[in-house]
């Protein structure tokens, strides 16, 4: 009886360890050593275009509106709506400043390019960007957010 208590407190204790340490990796909770959570990088993430110029974005796209910060040779790819666009960035995610160049597209007719056109602008101008949870907003210096975007986990 009293091995079979002890080997279910052990189990036990071995599924609580377990369980700690998965979720500490997952979600950085004990590091000490300055790593930052995967969760707080902009890179590798599917951002999807919600909004620009403090209007949400509507209309009938061939492909939703996003990009994707790739860690290789810090490209850029993505669509517009109508068109697919590729291009490089570099970002310091601890000033939290960004920029985009070398932007390139298809030039594929499309009937509404409203959208597109604007988003290619602000992907142009943008400078700057903050973070919250999985809501990426592109900035121009301090003016109001040029776009927001919404992480998308496949």
């Amino acid at each position: 009886m009293k091995n079979r208590l002890l080997l279910s407190i052990v189990t036990v204790a071995v599924i609580l360890f377990s369980a700690c340490s998965i979720f500490q990796g997952k979600h950085g909770g004990g590091r000490s050593n300055g790593a930052k959570d995967f969760d707080q990088s902009v890179k590798e993430k599917y951002w999807k275009l919600t909004e620009i110029n403090g209007q949400p974005i509507s209309g009938d796209f061939n492909r939703e509106p996003h990009f994707i910060l790739k860690n290789e040779d810090n490209r850029v790819n993505g669509n517009g709506g109508c068109n697919g666009f590729g291009g490089t960035y570099t970002v310091n995610e601890e000033t939290k400043r960004i920029s985009f160049s070398e932007l390139f597209s298809t030039k594929m007719a499309c009937p509404d390019m409203s959208v597109e056109q604007a988003f290619m602008d602000v992907l142009s101008k943008a400078d700057n960007y903050s973070l919250n949870g999985d809501t990426l907003t592109l900035n121009k210096a301090r003016m109001a957010p040029l776009a927001k975007f919404v992480a998308v986990y496949f």
